[in-house]
């Protein structure tokens, strides 16, 4: 479904990504866990090329693009690969002038030519699903930080992505907020959508990802099933990390795997 093969990233002299090579199944929850810095959120834009890798494949669907140094993948290319995906982002980046059913409706309207009836009749039957209908018509300065990313996660869905990536979507919310997002994020995964989220948000990772990717220095350090990544690490590096994202989600209380 998924599949980055060989992605390196480099930010002028600095190898951001080593070789990374990832697959992510169809239907599947994938989080990308590590320390700030070590690649997660680089790895997550590289798949819809927000960050455009220096060299490696990315493969979405049917979708495949190569890159190597020194030559440009054609504009029109990168947007065919980046309308198989939905994002998400850690600031929620809600346009502040249009109502929450205005921020769905947006690329509806804009990029795919939806006629404004059909556009508001999907984004209302998202609002639903995500549990904001009811606050359809208000703006986003009246709206708590976890009904913005609601509304958000409702925007990314619109356009029937084939992947929702995710970077870093309860950060920016305290822990009773940041739980209406876990919710939403459990209820899709329940329903089969294909995710993948750059997240050091232990109860999220560990709630609704099935598979778990731990990323340090631009490198993967261990791989695998979420139960035994999170509950049994094999490498060391994992097991001191691990450690530390519990005592933080202990702290903020009841974060527990």
């Amino acid at each position: 479904m998924i599949g980055l093969t060989n992605i390196e990233k480099r930010f002028g002299d600095n190898l951001v990504l080593k070789g990374v090579t990832v697959a992510i199944a169809e239907g599947s929850v994938t989080a990308l866990v590590g320390p700030s810095g070590g690649g997660k959120s680089t790895l997550l834009r590289c798949i819809n090329l927000l960050e455009i890798p220096t060299s490696g494949t990315v493969r979405i669907g049917d979708e495949t693009l190569e890159f190597r140094p020194g030559i440009k993948v054609p504009a029109a290319d990168i947007r065919r690969l980046r309308l198989q995906t939905g994002m998400v982002f850690q600031n929620f980046q809600l346009f502040p002038h249009r109502t929450a059913i205005e921020n769905v409706m947006e690329g509806l309207v804009t990029v795919l030519k939806w006629s404004p009836g059909e556009a508001r009749e999907r984004a209302l039957a998202l609002l639903e699903k995500v549990g904001m209908a009811h606050k359809a018509d208000a703006w986003p300065a009246t709206l708590s930080g976890g009904q913005q990313q609601r509304v958000a996660i409702a925007r990314a869905l619109a356009p029937s992505p084939k992947v929702l990536l995710c970077d870093e979507p309860t950060s920016a919310l305290d822990p009773e907020l940041a739980q209406e997002v876990v919710d939403v994020l459990g209820k899709l995964a329940s329903e089969g959508t294909t995710m993948v989220m750059a997240t050091h948000d232990l109860r999220l990772a560990s709630k609704i990802a099935q598979e778990a990717v731990f990323l340090d220095a631009g490198v993967i350090v261990e791989q695998g099933p979420s139960a035994t990544l999170f509950g049994n690490p094999e490498r060391e590096r994992t097991k001191r990390f691990i450690a530390t994202l519990k005592q933080e989600a202990e702290k903020e209380g009841g974060g527990q795997v």
